[in-house]
């Protein structure tokens, strides 16, 4: 079809009729929208009343006055959609439904389309669509899509240059194969992806309940155990062994959640109740790490208490000691650790009996104890002593199935200990379900805690999310590196970051950044399941 733009004059148009033999043009506005379509009928009238010097635009659509024309307005009630049952029909509907004529002038809309949009009626009946879009009524018209396409059209719109919705418009034709009418329908984004989000989280609190199976711990104020499908074999594995003697050995990053696995065991042990101790070995120095895990006696060295002082494998008797962070013990304190392990007794800083020792021992680290063994760091014999069951937390951003369930645990934690009620917008759930947590389960309560206490609204939403998560400028991120298909991608992820960051939405930054909302949305979860 050709195409003329409405400041044309009709007398300029009249040769693409005689010459070219076209029976129809579209015209576009000085903003390349289209407006409509100037048939040879049109042509045909201006010539009988002597106006070819008028321009296109003033032939085909509307002035943007305030005022509905007279002709269109007083008769789109007679299309029949306004009349029972027909009215009550489409206010019954919950989407919106617009509906124009073959020429874009609108006919009706129901009431879930005022709802969702905030346009009343009589904004907008007898108007042309090019014109309300003028008028910033709306972004860009589907219907007048659909005119040009000869097809159902779908895509997003800005209503009065905030609210984004999703419109399908599809064309009604007439017996004869022209379009009668366009329907459209209308649905909020947030309305979809709140419903979105309802279903993933109830369906993934039916899985992890009828999978896995495993029961919640709570002691010493400690969080329940979430698992996944990640993590539900180590889970699985430590009740086994729990009600047994072995020495349990615990590998993961640090705050994975080693320390909770080991009150796990400690629970589903026959020491359940007895004292649970746990020492971390990075926190003293070698002389009072010695001083409290063996203890002392009276008089041991300068400043030592007269009474001495019980050590924690006193304190654990009948219980389960936890050693966090074995790798950084001293090779001094090894060697009296591994008579422990081996003989069940020890002497205290300063002593000369030995005492007995009646504990279950579990071990956690970071390192690669393998590696710490060659390079002469820590006793091999140790090493094997203490690792007959090793157990293996993954980090958290490959358990990303927990992440949500986590976020919302620890919200209404700190929810009932500070006396507020924060709730988690849907973006930013999405944005922190795809976020790497480097820091894993204790990166994530800091992060929850903090927010649960300095938003100053109820909703916790994407733009009160902290710079390091999300951060502000493109050129804080690290250097891409890779392929030139790489660099793209990584560029592409950095891009979109930071409109999240900027716009707070997903809808709201797939506006800025002209994508759809759905786009945006499935990037980043192919962005996910790359870092699982």
């Amino acid at each position: 079809m050709q195409r003329i733009e409405e400041g044309l004059s009709l007398e300029a148009a009249l040769p693409l009729f005689d010459l070219h033999g076209t029976d129809a043009v579209e015209v576009f506005d000085t903003q390349g929208q289209v407006i409509g379509v100037l048939t040879r009928t049109d042509i045909e009238k201006a010539q009988c009343e002597a106006a070819l010097g008028q321009l296109v635009g003033e032939c085909i659509r509307y002035r943007v006055t305030g005022i509905k024309p007279p002709v269109e307005a007083e008769s789109v009630d007679a299309f029949g959609f306004d009349q029972e049952p027909m009215r009550s029909l489409l206010d019954a509907l919950h989407d919106g439904v617009y509906i124009t004529d073959a020429n874009g002038i609108t006919v009706t809309i129901n009431k879930a389309y005022e709802r969702i949009t905030g346009i009343s009626r009589a904004e907008v009946v007898g108007f042309h669509m090019a014109d309300l879009v003028k008028a910033g009524f709306i972004s860009k018209s589907a219907s007048l899509e659909v005119i040009r396409e000869r097809r159902p059209i779908t895509l997003a719109q800005t209503i009065h240059n905030s609210r984004k919705i999703v419109v399908t418009g599809t064309p009604m034709f007439s017996a004869d194969g022209s379009i009668a009418y366009v329907v459209t329908s209308v649905r909020d984004i947030t309305e979809l992806l709140l419903a979105k989000h309802a279903q993933e989280q109830l369906e993934q609190i039916q899985r992890i309940r009828e999978a896995y199976k495993v029961p919640e711990v709570m002691a010493l104020s400690a969080p329940g155990v979430i698992t996944s499908q990640q993590t539900e074999p180590c889970f699985a594995l430590a009740s086994r062994v729990a009600k047994t003697t072995a020495k349990i050995l615990i590998h993961g990053e640090t705050g994975t959640g080693k320390t909770m696995l080991a009150r796990y065991i400690h629970q589903q042990s026959d020491r359940a109740d007895g004292p649970f101790m746990e020492l971390n070995c990075t926190a003293f120095s070698e002389g009072l790490l010695e001083a409290e895990l063996f203890g002392y006696t009276a008089g041991a060295f300068t400043g030592a208490s007269p009474r001495g002082k019980q050590g924690l494998l006193d304190v654990a008797h009948g219980g389960t000691l936890f050693l966090d962070e074995i790798g950084d013990l001293p090779l001094a304190l090894q060697v009296k650790l591994l008579k422990v392990v081996e003989e069940n007794r020890y002497l205290p800083v300063g002593g000369t009996v030995f005492r007995h020792a009646n504990v279950r021992l579990i071990t956690a680290t970071h390192q690669d104890l393998n590696e710490r063994v060659k390079q002469g760091l820590f006793r091999e014999d140790l090493f094997y002593r203490i690792s007959v069951v090793p157990l293996w937390l993954p980090p958290l951003r490959q358990r990303r199935d927990e992440v949500i369930p986590l976020l919302n645990y620890y919200l209404d934690h700190f929810n009932q200990l500070h006396g507020v009620e924060r709730v988690w917008s849907p973006e930013a759930l999405e944005l922190l379900s795809s976020y790497s947590w480097p820091g894993n389960i204790r990166e994530l309560i800091n992060l929850t805690e903090r927010l649960s206490v300095t938003v100053s609204d109820d909703e916790i939403t994407a733009t009160a999310l902290p710079s390091e998560i999300f951060p502000s400028t493109l050129f804080s991120q690290p250097p891409v590196s890779g392929d030139l298909r790489q660099q793209v991608m990584q560029f592409e992820q950095q891009v979109i970051q930071q409109a999240l960051a900027r716009h707070g939405t997903t809808r709201a930054a797939a506006a800025a950044l002209g994508i759809d909302q759905s786009t945006l949305v499935k990037k980043q979860r192919r962005w996910r399941q790359e870092l699982i």
